[in-house]
């Protein structure tokens, strides 16, 4: 699989994302389901970068599962919860993603339990 990540020059910039990410070659392809703050033990975390964290730890497993990694995410859809969580998401994503970059989309909503905080959903390819 060969990934490409793109940020047209005459269109707004993104911070540590990117506008496209095109994916050629690819064999397989996983759709996670909206992972949730929640330890396999059932164990919620009380903060904000405590869930997030959790919920990357949860995206990652599900990705072994299926034999890949984070380095094979392409579109990453995050669900939080309010927008004040905006920038400390944003910081626990770049520090678990580092210097990969897929497509991502970041919506505010009521999620489906009033103790998460945010959920994830993730597609990968490889």
């Amino acid at each position: 699989m060969e990934r490409r990540s793109v940020n047209a020059a005459n269109a707004p910039q993104p911070f540590g994302y990117a506008q496209v990410c095109e994916v050629s070659d690819v064999k397989r392809w996983a759709f996670v389901s909206g992972q949730i703050p929640q330890s396999a033990d059932g164990a919620v975390p009380d903060t904000f970068e405590a869930q997030c964290r959790q919920v990357w730890v949860n995206v990652e497993t599900q990705l072994k599962a299926v034999d890949m990694g984070l380095r094979n995410i392409v579109k990453v859809t995050t669900f939080l919860s309010d927008r004040k969580y905006n920038l400390e998401n944003r910081a626990v994503r770049k520090d678990v993603l580092g210097s990969h970059a897929p497509a991502l989309t970041v919506i505010v909503a009521e999620i489906f339990d009033s103790k998460w905080l945010l959920e994830i959903e993730v597609v990968a390819a490889a």
